[in-house]
C-alpha cells in the first residue's frame, strides 16, 4: 500500500492550511463585503462567526481527514458504506475542481495588473475602462494560463517539496508585506476616518445581510467545505493538535483580513474625498478599479501598486495550490493514479473551465447561464449552492455517523485540550447546519429574483 504523503509537523500544516485559507477571499471578498455592510459592525460580526461557526467547521474536517487519512470520497466512505453519504464526499470534492478554474483566471488578472506596474505609470494604469478594456478582450487568457501553471508547477512537486516549501516561503513575506501597506495607508492624511469606519460598531449599519453575507464569506475565507481541509487534516501527524492549529489557522486568517481592511478602507477616505462613500461602494471592483485610482493619487503610487500586487498575488497563489492539491488527491485516492497524472488531468480541466471564465466578458459575453456570465455562474453555484451542501452533509458525518465522542477523541490524542468542546457541539448538531441552509436558501431565492439582497 502506498504510504500517504505528510506534513513535517505543526507548522507546515498551518502556514499549509493558513495559505489556503489565506486568498482572494481576504484581500480582494473581504474589504468591499466590509466597506458594504457596515465596516465595524461586519467585522465584528465576521469575528462572532469564525471563532463559532468557521472554527466548527474548520475542526470537523480536519478531524474527518486524520481520521480517515483519504480525501473527502474516501473519507466520507470511511464511515458509512451508504451511498447517500459517498455522495456527500462527492459534494465536497467537486467544489475545488470548479473553484480553481475561475479562481485561476482573477489570479491572472493580479498578474496582469502587477505586470503593468512594473512596466506603466500608476496614472495610465486608473484611466477610465482600463479594466473593463482589459477583461473583455482576449489577452485575459494568457494571463490566466501563466497562473495555472505557476499553480499546477508547484502541486506537481508535491506536499512536503512543493505545498509546504511555498507555503512557508510565502506566508511570512505575505504578513510582511501587508503590514508595511497598512503602515503607509494608515498614516496618510485623511486616512483616521477610513479606519473609524472599519474599527467602529454602528447599529445603523447593521442588518440582516451583514449576517448572511458574513457567513457567506466563512466558506471563502476559511477554505470550509472545499476539501481542502479534510485533505490537508489526512496529511496530520497524530501528535499535532487539531485545536491549537485550529486556532492559529483562525487567527491567521482573520489577521490577513483585518489587515486587507486596513489596506483598503482608509486608502479610499484618504485619497477619494467626498467620494469615498462612492467608491467604497464598487463592490467586486474595488480591487481592480478603486484602488488603481488610489495609487496613482499617491506621490509613490506606482511602487505601492506594486508591492499591492504582489501581495494579492501571494495570497491568491497558495489558495489555488491548496484548490488544485484537493482535486488531485481525490484522484489519486479514488481512481489510484499516480500524482503526475492526476496532476495533469485536473490542469487540463482547469484550462477547458477557466477558459470559459477568461473569455466569459469577451467574446463569450453574450453566452450567459441564468442571466449571469460563467465566471460569475461558476463562483454562485459553488460558493452559494454547492458549499453549504456539502457542510450540511459534513455536518450530518460527524453527528449522524462517525458520533461525537469519537471525534473528541480523535481531537485529543495524546493529551491534546479541547478547550471549546461545548461550542463545537453546540455549533456542529444545531447552528452550522442552520446557517448554512440560510446560505443556500437565500442566494438561490436572489438568483431567481424572489429576494433582492
Amino acid at each position: 500500500m502506498k504510504k500517504r504523503a505528510s506534513f513535517t509537523g505543526k507548522l507546515g500544516f498551518v502556514l499549509s492550511a493558513a495559505g489556503a485559507s489565506v486568498g482572494l477571499g481576504n484581500i480582494w471578498r473581504f474589504p468591499y463585503l466590509c466597506a458594504k455592510y457596515g465596516g465595524g459592525t461586519y467585522l465584528i460580526t465576521y469575528i462572532i462567526l469564525a471563532a463559532t461557526f468557521g472554527y466548527t467547521m474548520i475542526m470537523a474536517e480536519t478531524a474527518i481527514g486524520r481520521m480517515s487519512q483519504k480525501s473527502p470520497v474516501g473519507a466520507f466512505a470511511h464511515f458509512s458504506k451508504k451511498k447517500s453519504y459517498r455522495f456527500g464526499g462527492w459534494i465536497n470534492a467537486i467544489v475545488p475542481m470548479l473553484i480553481v478554474p475561475y479562481y485561476s483566471v482573477i489570479g491572472g488578472w493580479v498578474i496582469k495588473y502587477l505586470f503593468d506596474y512594473i512596466t506603466k505609470p500608476a496614472k495610465k494604469i486608473a484611466t477610465d475602462g482600463y479594466f473593463s478594456d482589459f477583461i473583455s478582450g482576449a489577452t485575459p487568457e494568457i494571463w490566466f494560463i501563466i497562473f495555472a501553471l505557476l499553480t499546477t508547477v508547484i502541486v506537481y512537486m508535491g506536499v512536503q517539496s512543493g505545498i509546504e516549501r511555498v507555503s512557508k516561503i510565502l506566508m511570512p513575506i505575505l504578513v510582511v508585506l501587508a503590514a508595511v501597506i497598512c503602515v503607509y495607508t494608515m498614516t496618510r492624511p485623511g486616512a483616521g476616518a477610513g479606519i473609524k469606519y472599519l474599527l467602529v460598531p454602528s447599529t445603523k449599519r447593521f442588518s440582516w445581510m451583514t449576517i448572511v453575507t458574513a457567513m457567506q464569506q466563512m466558506f471563502y475565507s476559511l477554505s470550509i467545505a472545499m476539501g481542502i481541509l479534510i485533505t490537508f487534516g489526512s496529511y496530520m501527524k497524530k501528535e499535532v493538535s487539531i485545536e491549537e492549529s485550529t486556532d492559529q489557522v483562525e487567527i491567521f486568517d482573520t489577521l490577513i483580513a483585518f489587515l486587507a481592511g486596513l489596506m483598503i478602507i482608509p486608502a479610499v477616505f484618504a485619497f477619494s474625498g467626498s467620494d469615498a462613500g462612492k467608491n467604497l461602494d464598487a463592490g467586486p471592483s474595488l480591487m481592480f478599479i478603486t484602488m488603481p485610482k488610489t495609487f496613482a493619487s499617491f506621490p509613490s503610487g506606482r511602487a505601492f501598486g506594486l508591492l499591492f500586487f504582489l501581495l494579492v498575488l501571494f495570497a491568491a497563489l497558495t489558495s489555488s495550490i491548496a484548490l488544485m492539491e484537493s482535486a488531485v488527491s481525490t484522484l489519486e485516492d479514488e481512481l489510484k493514479w499516480s500524482r503526475k497524472k492526476s496532476t495533469l488531468v485536473i490542469g487540463a480541466v482547469m484550462l477547458g473551465l477557466g477558459t470559459l471564465s477568461a473569455l466569459g466578458y469577451g467574446i463569450l459575453a453574450d453566452v450567459k447561464i441564468i442571466g449571469m456570465q460563467f465566471l460569475d455562474f461558476f463562483d454562485f453555484i459553488t460558493n452559494s449552492v454547492i458549499m453549504p451542501l456539502a457542510a450540511i452533509a459534513t455536518c450530518l458525518l460527524v453527528t449522524k455517523v462517525i458520533g461525537l465522542d469519537v471525534v473528541d477523541e480523535e481531537v485529543t490524542l495524546g493529551g491534546a485540550k479541547f478547550v471549546r468542546k461545548k461550542i463545537f457541539h453546540f455549533m456542529i448538531k444545531w447552528l452550522c447546519p442552520l446557517f448554512c441552509l440560510i446560505i443556500l436558501v437565500s442566494a438561490v431565492a436572489n438568483a431567481f429574483g424572489v429576494i433582492h439582497l
